[in-house]
């Protein structure tokens, strides 16, 4: 692996992988769509061009991009947004990369564990079924766009992602500052089960499944020890010396123009999912305790 294509490169997770690649030497080409400045492949999904000439060479693919599915209200059009800008980009690149005279040995390319759905107490591996709600429908319709790249012979990886943990941004961002003032809180009784990783671990598991010709499929990217809501409101508040006494009400998910819908997903939904796959395929991580992983980003 030297040079490797990343779309998404400058999100959370691909600036992170980005910087990772480099400092071991490798050359990252970004995907870049029109009016992004830098040096990289020049892509517009909305237009379905991608300029493959560029991808000629290249060793393996990244990727991460697709329209923040918590960025605003899942109004219909934004629903619309999160599914095109998901199957729309990625058959484009899996497309054009099925037609070049030397494929990338590998592509990963971006999923999560929405598409389990919401299953209880449901012990979810890779082998777990698909779930049957909007998230659902987007990570599998997301994960069949690759089909191209597939028939072509590239060995493509989907990296389930849970929720991920970082100091910079993503999930934590928002309830950093509520935390920190012992406003913390559960969501309902704090039962439904949630899956998360460090950012370490989200990098350094995209690179093992870049780095291992073994992995190949479905791979999910989360800790080995998934905990409930509850017990993540209570290790959050604790890294800050707090207590989460708060409750958000399960009237939340009734809120109109779209809020609903995306309190029930993001505060509700209950996967209890395990990292099989990167386990069998020997993946260490770094942060695999959820106190430890909080106390390293706080």
């Amino acid at each position: 692996m030297t040079r490797v294509a990343v779309s998404g490169a400058s999100g959370l997770i691909g600036s992170a992988l980005r910087a990772s690649l480099e400092a071991d030497g490798h050359q990252v080409l970004p995907l870049l769509r029109p009016g992004r400045p830098g040096h990289g492949i020049a892509w517009d999904p909305e237009r379905g061009t991608i300029d493959a000439r560029a991808l000629a060479g290249v060793d393996a693919v990244v990727h991460l991009a697709g329209e923040g599915v918590a960025a605003r209200p899942w109004t219909q059009r934004h629903r619309d947004a999160v599914l095109s800008s998901r199957v729309d980009g990625t058959t484009l690149l899996a497309t054009a990369l099925s037609g070049l005279d030397r494929p990338p040995h590998v592509l990963v390319s971006g999923s999560a564990i929405g598409y389990y759905g919401t299953r209880g107490d449901e012990l979810l591996t890779e082998a777990s079924t698909a779930g049957h709600d909007f998230l659902a429908a987007v990570c599998v319709a997301w994960e069949e766009a690759t089909a191209a790249a597939q028939a072509a012979g590239v060995r493509t990886v989907h990296v389930r992602t849970g929720m991920v943990l970082s100091s910079r941004g993503g999930a934590l961002g928002p309830q950093r500052a509520l935390f920190r003032a012992g406003l913390g809180a559960r969501a309902g009784r704090g039962s439904q089960w949630l899956s998360w990783i460090h950012l370490d671990d989200e990098v350094g598991a995209i690179r093992h499944a870049l780095e291992h010709d073994g992995v190949a499929g479905a791979v999910n990217l989360t800790a080995p020890e998934p905990v409930t809501n509850a017990e993540f409101a209570r290790a959050f508040a604790g890294s800050f010396g707090r207590r989460a006494r708060l409750v958000i009400p399960r009237l939340a998910t009734l809120a109109p123009f779209g809020v609903g819908p995306l309190v029930d997903s993001l505060l509700f939904a209950s996967q209890r999912v395990v990292p099989e796959v990167l386990a069998r395929t020997g993946y260490g991580f770094r942060h695999p305790d959820l106190g430890e992983a909080l106390a390293s980003l706080v």
